[in-house]
């Protein structure tokens, strides 16, 4: 029998061990005590000139931090392991360059300017990078996304229709345009907005306005570049097919040409097409096994420079631009451009497309590089970014290049081939700089079908992106809202205004769930502390006479309205009807008097209130609490009145109101009015209803001292928090 006894108290000490239990007790405070004896606020002796004066005092701590601060490379350079980092950053830097050569190639078709500015959009802004730049591991120089946006603004400005040819003759509509002339105008245009996008870039860096990236939600970006695929691939269509079309930019321009390529769909360069179709077909199967066989490969195959040196042979070989009418690059000048400043006079009409180029650059590049920086164990600093993003794009502008950003798709290869520095990215541009002086002609016959092909199968990664739109609609609607707007709107209306729309539909989406929280009614859940939805978990129980009332966002002027009428409606409690319940037993009453002749006290009260003498503890929500005042529905007089009482019974079921503010993090002078408002109703006007409001946050303790007309208010500690009781006395 004692062994028995010994195994069950042996089990019963094991069930303690496995279950954490914890207890707190704490004193009770009041405002008035605390703010007298426990918190004292610091005095701050510091004058505001001794403030300025400190924050612009010079030492030699604070110069090099900004030094290192400012060109990081300074800071990691010193100490760079040549023996353990240099092989694999050549290897990385080399391979990366590889597929930069064709990308910015192939990127300047899309920014409407002559390949040869991919090129210097491929070497001047790494090279920069890789001393002002955070990030070790992305690629920064063309993106398709950013070269779109820069081609837009490049074609709405400088048309085929201002540059006629008026002596042209012969079908062919390229005869009739002067394009030595549009091209320089285009590149202009680009070279003037690279400028204003970066010169924006370095301001906000300045300004520590890095933050700004986080109103790009991830939803609202993927949409947006999904939407800017679409832009991509219905732009190279046109050179896929060897057809001439016009190229559209602005509201419908998507529609516009699908359009124009589907009716001279006739007129297809079969030779073109083909060769376009080839170079698809063996780019996909190159990826597909870059991706199958990632872990054995010692460097990914390089499929895009095979397409080019390839497709340039066989172009060259065949004679495809005399014989066959295939389109190629053409003209590649050897050698670098002499620096010129931009032409001021586009400034006025290009501010609008160069702010949204720097945003969504900067996003691009922020996002990846904090996904490598979690990734490998180092952080990036975002405003330092900004700042080095607006300097690779501002300098370089000054030498003819358009707005880079980092690529994805180079990024990967340049992490994935064993990159660990930015030494990579500065070799990769070298070899872009040994093509641009050197070898730069022997592209000159690279048919632009093969180009379309290289941006083409680089956006598959893009179009994976649709399968968010399944994942989105079991998590968020509203997230998923934000994505089909952004995805529409941005296909629709082009990439500046479905940006701007798409950011402003995601504001818009913050107001709503602020203006039309969820509300609900909090349970206990027996052997616990936890407080649930009675209406979604069955464990979850209500305390008798008690309605904990629980929204999930602050309560300010566009949700005050929402929020007391939820208030109402999700606890029973209509003041209007309390209010009429009091003047019956008020005629109950006279007519009671007029039958007695000795005065009578009615005493509505069903709850007893808490006044600032009287002691409160944490039971102050248990039944207990409620049933030592009550007693079959009657009262004594708390105040030891002499004169008899005549009980009535209480308007409602309801004695006490908990307000969960949990989510609060502010409340306005609107919707502290709101909160007084329905305390006067339910207290003042029905007089039997305690009312409790439950703080976890001390904006929500501050916003209430900002408006005392809420007062009288016991503040006592709970659990770390603020539990405060409206005396009702």
């Amino acid at each position: 029998m004692e062994q028995e006894e010994e195994v069950v108290a042996a089990a019963a000490r094991e069930d303690e061990d496995s279950q954490l239990i914890y207890r707190i007790e704490r004193p009770v405070y009041n405002e008035t005590l605390i703010q007298a004896q426990l918190l004292k606020r610091k005095e701050d002796t510091t004058t505001n000139c001794q403030k300025l004066a400190e924050k612009f005092q010079c030492s030699s701590e604070k110069a090099k931090a900004a030094a290192l601060s400012f060109m990081p490379i300074l800071s990691w350079l010193p100490s760079y392991p040549v023996k353990k980092y240099l092989f694999s950053d050549v290897v990385s830097g080399l391979s990366t360059g590889v597929v930069q050569l064709p990308q910015g190639l192939a990127y300047a078709m899309l920014a409407a300017v002559p390949p040869v500015y991919g090129l210097y959009s491929s070497f001047y802004p790494v090279l920069l990078y890789t001393f002002f730049g955070t990030s070790r591991h992305i690629s920064v120089g063309t993106f398709a996304v950013i070269s779109l946006m820069i081609g837009g603004v490049a074609v709405r400005e400088a048309p085929d229709s201002m540059f006629m040819n008026i002596n042209a003759t012969g079908s062919n509509a390229s005869d009739a345009i002067n394009v030595e002339l549009r091209d320089k105008s285009r590149v202009q245009v680009a070279v003037m907005v690279t400028t204003l996008a970066g010169l924006i870039q370095i301001v906000l860096g300045l300004l520590r306005f890095g933050f700004v990236a986080i109103y790009l939600t991830e939803p609202l970006v993927r949409g947006f570049t999904t939407a800017a695929s679409m832009h991509v691939v219905i732009s190279q269509l046109k050179y896929l097919l060897g057809v001439e079309t016009q190229r559209y930019s602005g509201f419908l321009s998507a529609i516009y040409s699908v359009k124009a390529v589907l009716s001279t769909i006739t007129s297809t360069n079969i030779a073109t097409f083909l060769l376009g179709l080839g170079c698809i077909i063996f780019l996909y199967v190159i990826k597909v096994l870059n991706e199958r066989f990632k872990k054995k490969l010692p460097i990914p195959i390089p499929g895009e420079i095979i397409v080019v040196i390839v497709s340039t042979g066989i172009s060259y070989g065949l004679s495809l631009s005399k014989e066959y009418k295939v389109h190629v690059v053409g003209n590649i000048p050897t050698g670098l451009r002499p620096p010129a400043a931009p032409n001021i006079s586009l400034l006025p009409n290009l501010v609008t497309d160069s702010f949204a180029i720097a945003i969504v650059g900067f996003s691009m590049d922020v996002s990846l590089a904090k996904i490598f920086a979690l990734k490998h164990g180092y952080s990036v600093d975002g405003n330092q970014e900004l700042i080095a993003l607006g300097l690779c794009n501002f300098i370089s502008s000054f030498f003819q290049t358009f707005a880079v950003t980092c690529s994805m798709s180079r990024s990967l290869v340049q992490e994935s081939t064993g990159g660990k520095t930015q030494i990579a990215g500065l070799l990769a541009s070298l070899l872009v700089l040994v093509v641009v002086v050197a070898v730069g002609f022997v592209f000159e016959p690279l048919p632009q079908t093969a180009l379309a092909a290289i941006i083409m199968v680089n956006l598959i990664g893009m179009f994976k992106q649709f399968r968010d739109i399944p994942s989105l609609w079991r998590t968020s609607k509203i997230e998923l809202a934000i994505w089909v707007i952004a995805f529409i709107a941005s296909v629709l209306l082009g990439l500046d205004y479905g940006l701007l729309v798409a950011v402003t539909f995601a504001i818009l989406t913050v107001i709503y769930r602020t203006q039309s929280p969820k509300t609900s009614i909090l349970g206990h859940v027996a052997n616990t502390g936890l407080y649930c939805d009675v209406d979604e978990y069955e464990e979850a129980a209500e305390y008798e006479g008690i309605k904990i009332f629980h929204s999930n966002s602050s309560v300010y002027f566009a949700n005050s309205d929402l929020y007391v009428n939820s208030l109402k409606e999700k606890t029973g409690l209509n003041p209007e009807h309390l209010q009429a319940a009091r003047k019956a037993q008020k005629k109950r009453k006279e007519k009671t008097n007029s039958n007695r002749s000795s005065p009578l006290k009615i005493c509505a009260r069903v709850g007893r209130c808490l006044s600032f003498d009287e002691t409160v503890t944490h039971d102050v929500l248990s039944q207990s609490h409620v049933a030592e005042d009550q007693k079959n529905g009657q009262f004594g007089d708390r105040h030891g009145d002499s004169e008899e009482a005549v009980f009535l019974e209480p308007f409602s079921t309801v004695h006490s109101i908990i307000l969960d503010w949990t989510s609060a993090t502010f409340i306005d002078s609107v919707g502290a009015k709101a909160i007084r408002q329905v305390i006067k109703e339910l207290f003042i006007r029905s007089e039997n209803i305690c009312a409790h409001a439950l703080f976890y946050t001390h904006y929500v303790q501050n916003a209430i001292k900002t408006h005392p007309s809420i007062y009288p208010l016991i503040f006592t500690n709970c659990c770390g928090d603020y539990l405060w009781t409206m005396n009702c006395s």
